[in-house]
């Protein structure tokens, strides 16, 4: 009976984390490829490319992931964007390739980038703007991402 019990309480233990949500940031990807992927993905639509800088200990890096998820954002990334993540572990990871795009995480994480099929930056975080990603409703993640693309659309 004690095998059983202990079995029992080491299941019900591990089970939150088996049903936990996936985290959003492949540390293991590789994210030069990814981006690449994007971009030729992007191509016969002429959607931008969307990335967006993160790291899963962010709190405001989950907080924009769920948001995104939500049945507007989502309808609105799959309809307007091609998306990539990069993961930027602890300031430590992929850093070349936000160097490529301005630094946008300079200002802090997540940041995001969207840019033309062909690697022009259209639009970049660059003060910070999803930084407090946790404060914003779903509805200001809407907003903020139709208000960046319709400033990338106007790009030169």
């Amino acid at each position: 009976m004690n095998k059983l019990l202990l079995t029992l309480l080491c299941v019900a233990a591990l089970a939150p984390s088996a049903w936990a949500a996936p985290l959003p940031y492949d540390e293991a990807a590789n994210a030069r490829a990814d981006v690449q992927q994007a971009l030729i993905a992007a191509q016969p639509g002429k959607r931008p490319v969307l990335v967006i800088f993160g790291a899963n200990w962010c709190e405001d890096c989950r907080a924009l992931d769920t948001a995104l998820k939500a049945p507007k954002n989502a309808e609105l990334m799959d309809r307007e964007f091609v998306v990539v993540k990069v993961d930027v572990g602890r300031f430590d990871r992929n850093l070349d390739i936000s160097a490529l795009y301005g630094n946008p995480i300079k200002a802090g994480i997540p940041a995001a980038v969207l840019l033309s099929p062909k690697q022009d930056v259209l639009y970049a975080t660059r003060a910070g703007e999803l930084a407090d990603a946790r404060r914003m409703s779903e509805t200001g993640v809407h907003d903020f991402f139709r208000a960046a693309l319709a400033r990338a659309k106007t790009a030169p």
